[in-house]
């Protein structure tokens, strides 16, 4: 349903950093960076599995800060996403583990990324 969807972030650096660790366990990684010539000199980078689906612009941080959901094949990719945000310098906001309020399946790790927003990776798959 969804074709992408982008975050404004305050320090872009510090949140392709973060995104670029967050994001490599997940199969996904830093695809396209626009040139500044079409932004106005604002950083502009979308990452994606195949092609950018999720999009970064320097300005003003999300206020509130927002939840993104990303897709993880297994429950490994999960605990590898949390590891590795965890590292880039996200703040815990629930470890790696089975969620079955929200389904019986439902495996999950939330990070709050650079900005304040409630980055999670998710699986539904059973182990």
């Amino acid at each position: 349903m969804i074709d992408h969807t982008g975050l404004s972030v305050a320090d872009a650096d510090a949140a392709i950093a973060f995104y670029d660790a967050a994001l490599a366990p997940l199969g996904a990684s830093l695809m396209m960076t626009v040139p500044p010539e079409f932004t106005g000199g604002v950083k502009v980078v979308g990452y994606g599995r195949d092609r950018p689906t999720f999009w970064l612009h320097q300005g003003e941080k999300q206020t509130p800060p927002v939840h993104m959901a990303f897709t993880a094949a297994t429950r490994a990719e999960v605990d590898a996403f949390h590891a590795a945000a965890m590292a880039a310098g996200g703040t815990d906001n629930g470890p790696p583990g089975l969620r079955p309020h929200y389904h019986p399946n439902y495996y999950g790790a939330f990070v709050r990324d650079p900005d304040g927003n409630n980055i999670e990776a998710v699986c539904h798959r059973p182990e």
